[in-house]
């Protein structure tokens, strides 16, 4: 299964409280059982003003579906080619 990487702008998503984060990731999960288990949620991380979500999915436009049901945005939504991490150098 393909891996994304979505890009969402969220001014001050830095400064979510435990409850938003929790209500944000209670919605986005509902959407998700919606949508069945060919879409998966791994992880996010929080910057000041942006979020990065890693998700797999078979295609970009189920990601936006995801994103348009759940009322989150999706900026930029990027298809990862390939993983690196500090083992690549052992190669």
């Amino acid at each position: 299964m393909p891996n994304f990487v979505i890009e969402r702008e969220i001014p001050g998503a830095s400064k979510m409280t435990p409850q938003q984060v929790c209500e944000a990731a209670k919605s986005s999960l509902a959407v998700l059982r919606e949508l069945g288990p060919q879409i998966q949620w791994l992880h996010s991380y929080v910057t000041d003003n942006k979020i990065y979500c890693i998700y797999w999915a078979p295609s970009e436009d189920l990601i936006r579906e995801h994103a348009r049901r759940a009322g989150i945005p999706a900026d930029r939504i990027s298809a990862v080619r390939r993983m690196m991490e500090p083992a690549s150098a052992e190669s």
